[in-house]
């Protein structure tokens, strides 16, 4: 099963990543050769996405130029004898839709979610953070696969998970997994919003990808707002689970690591692992960083 149209939030602050965000969105910072969400949407497309929701904010309009023709520039490099440069801009020629809405408060991934309901409609729907990568290169085809399991399973959510340490569940949603219905794929009994490594039903976290059926949204409409004003989309979740509804986890695939670029660790981490594989100048990398890292040892 194909879900053509996806809901990408992109309105955060990204506050724990200033000064670098001060005046940039964060889903707009390079990793190697690409700004973070352009990974997001050419995953998305490569999973049989053809329209993309982006859930803006203030000062996110980059976002939006990113990913119009440049006309200008084109001419620019051909008229300069850089046609080879071209090839840079081959995203620009991705077979998507893209439609802008703003999220005019900071009230949470739940609200930023319900912001797309408009677009949406009453269809199925991805839902993607575009400040997380999922896959070296984004190369990941989890989404597929979630699509497939919310159509065979008749699910009302179905939600992307991977293994992470005890000691850091509560920098996450984390999910208590239920009955395994085949390999890498379990029914979801709750779902806890950063709980203490003490408290947490599990280390397995969401994974920043979900697919939706429309009833997220009256389940968005009766979440009460939590610690500062904002709707929790895993409190929504809770409810579609206290309905009786049915949410399905997905595990991550091998090669399928999730790179969340919210704060500099993640960042930097994600930055050089990328740089190391790029084909070109990934070789020439990983002999100046040996070679650092043998005269300046730590």
């Amino acid at each position: 099963m194909k879900i053509p149209i996806a809901v990408v939030p992109v309105a955060g602050l990204g506050t724990r990543l200033l000064p670098a965000t001060k005046s940039q969105p964060k889903e707009m910072l390079p990793v190697a050769k690409k700004p973070v969400v352009q990974y997001v949407v050419e995953e998305l497309e490569a999973n049989g996405v053809t329209q993309i929701v982006f859930i803006t904010g203030k000062s996110k309009t980059s976002i939006e130029n990113h990913f119009d023709f440049d006309h200008e520039l084109m001419r620019n490099l051909r008229e300069g004898g850089k046609e080879e440069l071209l090839a840079e801009l081959e995203y620009e020629r991705l077979r998507m839709q893209f439609f802008f809405t703003r999220q005019r408060r900071q009230k949470g991934l739940g609200d930023a979610i319900l912001c797309g309901r408009a677009a949406t409609r009453e269809a199925p729907f991805v839902a993607a953070l575009g400040d997380s990568i999922i896959g070296l290169h984004g190369g990941s085809r989890i989404v597929g696969r979630m699509a497939d399991v919310f159509s065979a399973e008749g699910a009302a959510c179905v939600i992307a998970v991977e293994e992470v340490r005890r000691a850091a569940v509560s920098a996450y949603g984390i999910v208590k997994p239920g009955e395994v219905l085949r390999d890498g794929i379990f029914r979801i009994e709750d779902v806890v919003e950063k709980p203490s490594p003490e408290k947490a039903p599990s280390n397995l976290a969401i994974a920043a990808r979900y697919v939706f059926a429309p009833d997220i949204y009256a389940a968005l409409e009766r979440t009460r707002p939590g610690k500062g004003g904002e709707i929790q989309l895993t409190d929504a979740i809770r409810i579609l689970l206290e309905e009786g509804k049915k949410v399905v986890g997905v595990r991550l695939g091998s090669g399928e690591a999730r790179y969340d670029i919210g704060n500099f660790e993640s960042y930097f981490e994600a930055f050089v692992e990328f740089a190391l594989a790029d084909p070109q100048l990934g070789p020439s990398l990983r002999a100046f960083l040996l070679r650092y890292l043998q005269d300046k040892p730590a």
